[in-house]
């Protein structure tokens, strides 16, 4: 059974990651440590509104966090997140490893089946 709450928490992340921009951000945060949007826009080529936006992305997938010192908003990696990620890739890897073992044993039968005859 298909747990729709952890297919739409998967979905939401791996879209907020699907742009490069977004996956910049996020490297550079967690990098970096806390630091705020004026200090990311200085890497791309592109206006502060849009690096917000791309923020604000990463923010609603609860990649990252903001946190309010006075006038200052610092933005910092929260990646408990991608263990979401990482749980669906390490189920997609197990799924691989079992079709490769049962083609191992095919083929190791099919081979001593041959030997023989």
């Amino acid at each position: 059974m298909i747990n729709c709450t952890y297919e739409k928490k998967l979905s939401e992340l791996l879209k907020a990651l699907s742009d490069t921009t977004r996956r910049g951000l996020l490297t550079q945060i967690t990098q970096q440590g806390p630091c705020r949007v004026t200090d990311l826009a200085k890497f791309y080529d592109m206006s502060l509104n849009a690096v917000s936006k791309h923020i604000k992305i990463l923010e609603s997938a609860n990649l990252i966090t903001r946190i309010k010192i006075g006038r200052t908003h610092w933005i910092e990696a929260n990646l408990e997140q991608i263990k979401v990620v990482e749980s669906w890739f390490v189920d997609l890897k197990s799924i691989w490893e079992l079709r490769l073992n049962r083609l191992n044993e095919i083929i190791q039968t099919e081979i001593i089946g041959n030997k023989n005859e």
